[in-house]
């Protein structure tokens, strides 16, 4: 198995940036079936009709989880919060990842699941214009995150992302252990145990690209089988199981995954 894309895009400023990337095997069997329903059972309010995807509980269970590159869009020290939408318009979107040690399977307590991504013109917070939008600029929307719960579950809501120049549509995440909250909502230390990227059904992106705002967006799409960064690998490589809010796209969309993580 290779750890790296074949190829690069020189126009792609995130394939500049790499992320030594690891392999990370989490261990199956019953108890990991045991674990994939429990953490299945906190995302069962969010799961629709959909019938792009399997149902959560089959589809959150341990697996291979890669590493990928972190981009040049990261920004240290974001809000500690649930929601990081910040009112930007486009689908709604609520993320529940599960995640658990590589070795045991056991869910992970307390740690800090991180999210960043663009908003529905392909326009990161502290970096807009780089996708050609003019938009106010907070430094601060569509990022944040959430310490897991006794089941390792994270829970955060925001919108289904854009856009931009030779990228397919996704979302960073990190898992850090061992983080301080700040009196202010941020957080500060800890240690970095995970980088990698979130991924969507090119069924889902092409209706929910129709919908304004994201059909204002005038940067050509890049698929998911023509990204230099995402693999192929499925949910081993970030693919979120995605099931539908209500009967159109609009009324937004569920996504899971289980993270496999190396604790030391």
């Amino acid at each position: 198995m290779t750890d790296t894309p074949s190829s690069t895009s020189s126009s792609n400023p995130e394939s500049r940036n790499p992320v030594a990337r690891r392999t990370v095997l989490v261990a199956g069997g019953a108890t990991a079936a045991a674990l994939a329903v429990g953490g299945a059972a906190s995302a069962g309010a969010s799961r629709g009709t959909g019938q792009d995807t399997a149902p959560v509980a089959a589809a959150a269970v341990c697996t291979l989880t890669r590493e990928m590159t972190e981009g040049p869009y990261y920004l240290d020290g974001q809000y500690v919060r649930a929601d990081i939408s910040e009112g930007k318009p486009g689908v709604p979107l609520k993320l529940t990842l599960t995640v658990v040690d590589d070795d045991t399977c056991a869910p992970l307590r307390g740690a800090l699941v991180e999210l960043w991504h663009a908003d529905a013109l392909g326009e990161y917070s502290g970096f807009v214009g780089n996708n050609g939008h003019s938009e106010p600029d907070n430094g601060t929307f569509l990022r944040g995150g959430v310490l897991t719960n006794s089941a390792g579950v994270a829970v955060i809501t925001s919108v289904y992302p854009g856009w931009y120049v030779g990228r397919c549509i996704h979302i960073h995440v990190k898992v850090h252990t061992g983080v301080t909250l700040t009196s202010d909502g941020h957080f500060t230390g800890g240690r970095e145990i995970h980088t990698g990227q979130l991924f969507f059904s090119e069924t889902v992106t092409t209706r929910v690209a129709a919908i304004s705002p994201y059909s204002t967006n005038r940067v050509t799409r890049t698929t998911l089988a023509r990204d230099s960064i995402y693999d192929g690998g499925g949910a081993a490589s970030g693919l979120l199981t995605l099931s539908a809010l209500g009967s159109s796209p609009s009324a937004g969309y569920a996504g899971a995954l289980t993270l496999g993580v190396e604790t030391s």
